[in-house]
């Protein structure tokens, strides 16, 4: 138990370095104004972020995801890992229930840390320039919300983040465990390591595939009120009014970056996390080899069970 929470640490702390900057252009890209748009596109985005703010502008916001998605991480991998214990069979739906319930559980500490990075993200930019001050970092943002709105102000978007989250993770851990399985991860492979950035990459992809439009609205509602004016009075008027406004491309805003941030995410979390567990695993056995005098029973169990 404590391997899976410490293995999913290490593996959100190594997701986050390699994609905030592609999700800083996804939420850029979902919420500004289709009227005045700054951006023309997911590559223009990326450039003109570099040009005005220089490479540590794809950065703002990093501090929440980094302090929260390592937990996060460590919570998700840690109640997954128990939910497969306790249904006993390791079969492709207990995979996606054991996933759905990670990602419900940690919804409590995403949605905070979600509202905080998309308000650090957007801030001095376009509609949100005049606000440019007003949060020194995450934890300040938190604070200031809290103090203004209270509790309900910092679990704003908590609905659309569980109706994100709870199916996601079912199909990020069911894919991920089909590929494994599909692609023979056994720790004597000597491609082991592509295979599992592989299975790890399109796990994430599929995963953000199932939900995308959820995402979208979660955005909205969250950006929601930066300004000063609230646009949207629930998750049905958001969908909606962005419909009617945008129409049905809008729940596809952001999608290629987030896309090209899923596959690298998620192959470094899910490689990360399955090498230090299969290393740990093999230091675990050894040393009980070494205690007992007998030969060590197998190290490595299958990928898909860890």
């Amino acid at each position: 138990m404590a391997l899976d929470f410490l293995a999913g640490c290490v593996g959100g702390a190594a997701g986050v370095m390699v994609g905030h900057p592609f999700d800083t252009v996804k939420v850029r890209l979902q919420v500004q104004n289709i009227e005045k748009p700054l951006y023309r596109g997911t590559f223009h985005c990326f450039q003109s972020i570099v040009k005005q703010e220089s490479a540590l502008g794809l950065y703002k916001g990093i501090g929440s995801p980094m302090m929260g998605l390592t937990f996060i991480n460590a919570l998700v991998f840690g109640v997954q890992g128990n939910t497969i214990r306790a249904l006993g069979n390791d079969t492709p739906l207990n995979q996606f229930l054991a996933g759905s319930a990670a990602g419900a559980i940690q919804c409590v500490i995403c949605c905070p840390m979600e509202l905080a990075k998309t308000r650090m993200q957007l801030q001095g930019t376009g509609e949100y320039r005049l606000k440019s001050k007003n949060y020194k970092n995450s934890l300040d943002c938190l604070v200031k919300i809290y103090r203004k709105e209270g509790l309900r102000g910092i679990n704003k978007g908590m609905v659309s983040t569980f109706l994100r989250e709870t199916p996601s993770f079912g199909f990020y851990f069911l894919t991920y465990d089909y590929l494994t399985r599909y692609l023979g991860c056994e720790a004597e492979d000597s491609y082991i390591i592509p295979k599992l950035l592989l299975a790890g990459g399109m796990s994430g992809i599929v995963s953000w595939l199932s939900t995308y439009p959820v995402d979208v609205i979660k955005s909205r509602l969250q950006a929601d009120g930066i300004g000063g004016v609230v646009q949207y009075k629930g998750i049905l008027d958001c969908i909606k009014k962005s419909y009617y406004n945008e129409g049905w491309r809008v729940f596809t805003r952001g999608l290629t970056s987030t896309l090209l941030r899923a596959f690298p995410v998620n192959a470094a979390t899910f490689a990360t996390v399955t090498v230090f567990l299969m290393y740990m695993r093999s230091e675990d056995s050894q040393l009980r080899g070494d205690l007992s005098g007998c030969e060590a029973g197998p190290a490595i169990q299958q990928p898909s069970s860890f």
